[in-house]
């Protein structure tokens, strides 16, 4: 069976250029791929070979997560906590992970998440 090479997650966006900006400040991605150039209504956000997809077409018909898998995620909490409503943690869970989460503008929850031997600081 022939291999899969890679996964991009292709979300709804209500309005691309407000998702496009708020990717950009809170993740640092870049636009790789705008089209159509004149009104665009598709783009491809970048970061080191991390990609995600926007299509517009009004809102969402439901919400979607992302993990993300980050290095320091304290130090990604600290400067994100000045820019996004965090919706929970940091926190350490049983399964070895520190994580923190927020939404985008459409609502999507996105989840910042390491791997740590620290203890857990949560019951879940």
């Amino acid at each position: 069976m022939a291999a899969i090479r890679d996964v991009v997650p292709r979300l709804k966006s209500a309005d691309l250029k407000r998702t496009r900006r708020f990717y950009a400040i809170t993740l640092g991605l870049k636009t790789t791929v705008l089209w159509p150039r004149r009104k665009p209504i598709f783009c491809i956000l970048d970061r080191v070979g991390v990609r995600i997809a926007f299509v517009q077409g009004g809102p969402p018909s439901s919400s979607a997560e992302l993990s993300i898998d980050v290095e320091d995620a304290a130090g990604w909490h600290r400067k994100l906590k000045k820019k996004v409503a965090i919706e929970w943690g940091p926190e350490v869970y049983s399964y070895g992970r520190r994580e923190f989460a927020f939404r985008d503008p459409d609502g999507h929850m996105i989840i910042l998440s390491e791997p740590t031997k620290d203890p857990p600081t949560c019951q879940v």
